[in-house]
């Protein structure tokens, strides 16, 4: 496998920025060339070395590449600026990202400015840290969520501000109060302390304790903010503008505001942009989600498989072998991929990586009773320092194994869990399934067990895997309530083809599938509980998963209900029910560097969120596994009741409170059980502080968070920020909306066109407003627009159920003309008087007395009478229309084939659109269909506003622009 570039040096020269390999300290010189990437963001090879050229006079050390970033005609390099090694693995490094630099790519001055701030935050952040105290966490809490707070933090002590919680005046460093310590710390004081706002908070143990991160040092977690937000706002600039070093690395000297409009110039971009206007805002989200700590890599190991599927002696690039369902940094990377640049392509997955050293005393040698040392934990057990060859000598971190005690037995157990990039996102906007069967929150979590030397081939490897996903249905949740209702949508038939295609994509991967369901049988989840078991069903009698017989197995646990009064030792009775599959299925072994034994099945877990009730479930099922094979080996050991096993624990707890916070912006739920195997009052309260921290995540961080990883993943061009600026929110893009408009279409003409001789030309889907012969309502709504070679027909759908709720059929002769022109109906976004994007057309007719009007699907008479009546109105009308409005165009997942910038404008669309049913009513009028006595007139087109801009802006109510100023301070 060829080498990756493990250091490298970025300087910045007058045509573009420079990357080049260097070997770490004390390894022979490196063998790869230099690149150079120009301030275009193209990549290319450097043809020769100017590393002491006048045009560099700074450089910027980095460990990898994470990829280039694109805002508009804006360009941002991504580095990895500081790493942790977590782990080790057959002798090859694994290394969590815990900070990353991002420099523009716009002028040697610009990136030469970037480098510097870079290094001054990398040189603070050292010695923040070797000012800590010695005490040291197993858990990853410290690291920040990109939904957890998205606010910027102070940080620099030579400067005089105001606190914006407590407005108290001073040195950053130096202020304290009770205010900050509660609200701003996010509970690291005061909750339920036993030390109350004292200057230490929890001890590492209370915080274990209680299910909470056992890192009390704060100056540590307050060294990875980048910008400061307490800065005072000057007359010319609002508070919630950004400073001109979070255009660059959101380094933390604070060199004074910036206005946004004077961002497009320094950065070559649009000054109409929406996405540069925000363009702050997502670096930040940005530089924030990859220094989460919640990011991994290897330079030689391919964490995207398992450990028997790893390919160490192929020639291929590392890249090449990674699965792309774990590949999160596959879009940003592409220009050096594209550009052959192989040996800077560092894949990275998100997720969780933990690994603790163990050791076992035999007790009694007769029996092989052996039991867990007491005086042998994860921090004191007699440890040697042992390097791979690879890593760096100044590194700072070598992989500390146990050396095997005489009387016992050392292990390793190495814990890897792989979030999956389809349908990835944050808890309320990616729930259920998509329509390719991938499931929201799907993480793949491997369980390896080892002896401390890799590569001992006496000891055998043992791996058992385990999968948790969403539930595989499509529906949504509402995050305006801490009770959300459950609201279903689509057909039986679309969800069961979902539902199909999900578990055999799980079945091709991983053989035989268990189902464990763990939501209520009661109340809100009942309902998507019960169509969960019922697909199941209707699947296992169908052929199975394969069509030909293999059964998918399925058991529904109501967690909250048998474990009612925090008994949740009773997880045991589920562990019982799941034991002979667990017991089949087995899990895989490697010996003498060969699988001799393969996992045949997986068990896959689900809750609501696939987070809390999933984690204790998970834990518990790999706490058994892992008491069998060291039993297989002659080794018996009580994870559940000896209290020296808490590594164990606490190590799956962590992996849980990393899973959480990336889908759901804080620590899991239950971490104290997960961790104590007890269940407390006080984690109880401790939950409902974390419940409370989601719930506000939900509602105010995790729309733009949603935008900007959709945006990284490559499934939305930066038109998501044009829209989430208008609308506050982020659409769904794990949808294919192409596939479901067009769905509508053919299932709406299905159902509309009676005569069979009537031929359906085309079809649209188009915004038009909820009441009819009106052209402006609160609320619009997508519909539905045929045009055959006799009528229109205009049809309202019910999108949830996918069925026509009522449509409108008229005849061609009853046109009387078509106008096209603006069509502004707020005036609330940047976007929405935009009169390139705001278009829309309208169909004047006149109603035919002798035909039904409106036809609606109902069976309910008070329906029905309103209806007659409705009716009967619109027949005394002496002319009618409807209005349209033209949808954003947009796409999945833009390709080379069909990219979004060449689909049609919205100005097109109208266009085509209104100059079709012209023709064709046309060609009908000629044809002679019309009764005698009728002028047969062309219809043409007339280009006029519908509603200008001015007339939007009056109809605007002052009460409606003061919630849209207030939500846009709040999310924006």
């Amino acid at each position: 496998m060829p080498g990756l570039v493990r250091k490298l040096l970025i300087f910045a020269a007058v045509d573009g920025i420079i990357l080049q390999p260097a070997p770490p300290r004390n390894h022979p010189p490196t063998t790869q060339q230099a690149i150079k990437i120009d301030y275009k963001g193209n990549v290319g090879p450097l043809l020769k070395d100017r590393r002491d050229a006048d045009t560099a006079p700074v450089s910027l050390e980095a460990q990898g590449i994470v990829g280039i970033l694109k805002i508009a005609t804006s360009f941002f390099l991504i580095t990895i600026s500081s790493r942790e090694q977590v782990a080790q693995i057959r002798g090859k490094s694994i290394y969590k990202i815990t900070d990353v630099a991002l420099i523009p790519l716009a002028s040697q001055k610009d990136a030469n400015e970037a480098i510097v701030a870079a290094q001054e935050h990398m040189r603070r952040h050292r010695n923040s840290v070797e000012g800590e105290d010695d005490t040291h966490s197993e858990s990853e809490d410290e690291a920040p969520s990109v939904t957890d707070s998205l606010v910027d933090e102070h940080v620099s002590a030579q400067k005089e501000v105001k606190d914006p919680i407590t407005a108290q005046l001073g040195s950053v460093d130096k202020r304290t109060s009770v205010a900050e310590d509660v609200m701003q710390k996010k509970g690291l004081y005061g909750r339920f302390a036993n030390k109350w706002f004292s200057k230490t908070g929890w001890s590492a143990d209370s915080r274990r304790s209680q299910g909470l991160s056992s890192d009390e040092d704060l100056t540590r977690k307050n060294a990875n903010k980048d910008v400061d937000s307490t800065v005072p706002p000057t007359e010319e600039q609002p508070t919630n503008t950004p400073n001109p070093e979070s255009l660059t690395v959101g380094d933390e000297d604070i060199k004074g505001p910036i206005s946004p409009d004077e961002i497009p110039k320094a950065f070559e971009g649009s000054s109409s942009s929406t996405s540069t206007s925000l363009l702050p805002k997502i670096l930040r989200t940005t530089k924030m989600y990859f220094a989460s700590g919640n990011f991994y890599f290897s330079y030689d190991y391919d964490l995207s498989h398992g450990i028997d599927s790893q390919q160490s002696n192929s020639s291929a690039p590392l890249f090449r072998h990674y699965d792309p369902l774990y590949f999160w940094n596959q879009h940003i990377i592409s220009p050096f991929i594209n550009a052959g640049q192989t040996s800077f392509v560092l894949p990275i997955i998100q997720g969780f990586v933990g690994q603790r050293p163990f050791s076992i005393k035999i007790v009694d040698s007769r029996d092989n009773s052996v039991m867990i040392d007491p005086d042998a934990t994860p921090d004191d057990i007699q440890l040697q320092s042992w390097k791979d060859k690879n890593t760096d000598s100044d590194s700072g971190s070598g992989v500390e194994v146990p050396l095997e005690p005489s009387n016992g037995k050392a292990f390793l157990l190495t814990l890897i869990s792989r979030r999956s990039t389809k349908r990835a996102g944050l808890r309320y906007l990616r729930r259920g399934v998509d329509d390719e069967g991938h499931a929201a929150n799907s993480v793949e979590t491997e369980q390896i067990l080892s002896s401390p030397n890799w590569d001992s081939f006496d000891e055998k490897c043992f791996s058992f895997t385990q999968y948790r996903g969403s539930i595989p249905l499509f529906f949504s949740q509402s995050p305006y309530s801490l009770k959300p209702q459950v609201n279903t949508w689509g057909s039986p038939e679309t969800n069961a083809q979902a539902f199909k295609e999900h578990f055999a994509d799980l079945t091709s991967r991983y053989g035989s599938i268990y189902c464990t369901s763990l939501v209520d049988k009661h109340a809100t989840e009942a309902k998507i509980g019960n169509a969960y078991e019922s697909h199941t069903r209707r699947l296992n009698s169908e052929g199975g998963i394969d069509g030909q017989g293999r059964q998918l197995g399925f058991e529904w646990f109501d967690f909250h209900s048998v474990c009612r009064g925090m008994h949740f030792e009773k997880v045991s009775i589920l562990l019982d029910t799941l034991s002979p599959f667990l017991k089949e299925s087995s899990w895989t072994e490697i010996a003498n560097g060969a699988v001799e034994k393969k996992q045949s099945g997986v068990l896959r877990t689900n809750c609501m969120d696939c987070l809390d009730r999933t984690n204790v479930v998970q834990s518990a099922c790999a706490r058994a596994i892992l008491e069998s094979q060291l039993s297989a080996g002659n080794c018996n050991i009580d994870l559940q009741n000896d209290p020296s096993t808490s590594w164990f624990n606490n190590l799956w707890a962590d992996n849980g409170d990393a899973i959480s916070r990336q889908y759901a912006g804080t620590a899991a739920l239950k971490g104290d059980f997960t961790r104590t195997r007890k269940r407390q009052i006080t984690g109880a309260l401790t939950d409902f502080g974390l419940t409370l921290t989601r719930y506000y995540n939900n509602i105010v961080n995790d729309y733009f968070a949603q935008a900007v990883i959709d945006y990284l993943l490559g499934r939305a061009t930066d038109s998501i920020f044009s829209e989430f600026e208008a609308d506050m929110k982020s659409s769904d893009y794990f949808i294919d909306v192409r596939k479901v408009r067009q769905a509508a279409i053919e299932r709406s003409a299905g159902i509309v066109i009676e005569d069979q001789e009537e031929d359906l030309i085309a079809g649209w889907t188009l915004s038009a407003p909820t009441a009819a012969n009106e052209l402006k309502t609160a609320t619009f709504e997508e519909a539905v627009l045929l045009l055959t070679e006799k009528a229109l027909y205009f049809c309202r759908l019910d999108w949830g159920t996918e069925k026509v709720r009522e449509f409108e059929r008229v005849g061609l002769e009853q046109i009387d003309g078509i106008f096209r022109g603006v069509y502004i109906t707020s005036t609330l976004g940047r976007r929405h008087v935009d009169e390139q994007k705001n278009v829309g057309f309208v169909v004047r007719y006149r109603s035919d007395p002798s035909q039904e009007l409106v036809r609606r699907n109902t069976r309910s008479l008070e329906s029905e009478e309103k209806h007659q009546s409705t009716t009967k109105k619109a027949e005394e009308e002496a002319g009618r229309f409807l209005a349209f409005k033209a949808l954003p165009p947009r796409s999945t997942l833009p390709s080379a084939t069909s990219p979004e910038s060449s689909a049609e404008s919205e100005v097109d669309v109208v266009k085509n659109i209104s100059d079709e049913i012209a023709k064709i009513a046309n060609r009908f009028r000629r044809r002679g269909v019309l009764d005698e006595g009728f002028e047969i007139k062309d219809i043409e087109p007339e280009e006029k506003d519908i509603i200008s801009a001015a007339d939007a802006r009056k109809s605007t109510g002052y009460l409606e622009q003061l919630g849209y100023s207030l939500k846009k301070l709040v999310w924006a």
